[in-house]
C-alpha cells in the first residue's frame, strides 16, 4: 500500500502528539521516558489499564483535554488507513468489471 498524503499527515500528528504527551508526562509526573510513552499511548488508544495515573490536577486536566484531541487523532489516521484501502479495492474491482464487460 502506497502511503498518500493524508496518511503521512496523520502519522506525523499522532507521533507529535505521542512526544507531546510523553514529554508531559516525563517531566509533570517524573515518570521515565518509556512510562510516559506507555500512558500516552494507553491513553490514546482508549485502552487504559489502569497501572499509571495522573496525581496532580494539572495533569488529570492535560489527560482529559489529550484523551480528547489525542483520540481524535488516532481516529482521523486509522480513518485514512481505512479509506486508502478501500479507494485501492474500489480501482482493482473497477479494472476487474471493465475486463469482464469487453
Amino acid at each position: 500500500m502506497r502511503f498518500d498524503k493524508h496518511i503521512i499527515f496523520a502519522l506525523l500528528l499522532a507521533l507529535t502528539f505521542l512526544s507531546i504527551g510523553t514529554a508531559y508526562y516525563s517531566n509533570a509526573e517524573s515518570w521515565s521516558k518509556v512510562d510516559s510513552f506507555y500512558f500516552s499511548t494507553m491513553t490514546l488508544t482508549t485502552i487504559g489499564y489502569g497501572d499509571l495515573t495522573p496525581t496532580f490536577d494539572e495533569s488529570k486536566i492535560f489527560t482529559s483535554i489529550y484523551a480528547l484531541l489525542g483520540i481524535g487523532i488516532i481516529l482521523y489516521l486509522i480513518g485514512s488507513i481505512i479509506a486508502k484501502f478501500f479507494f485501492q479495492k474500489e480501482v482493482y474491482f473497477d479494472k476487474l468489471l471493465k475486463k469482464f464487460e469487453k
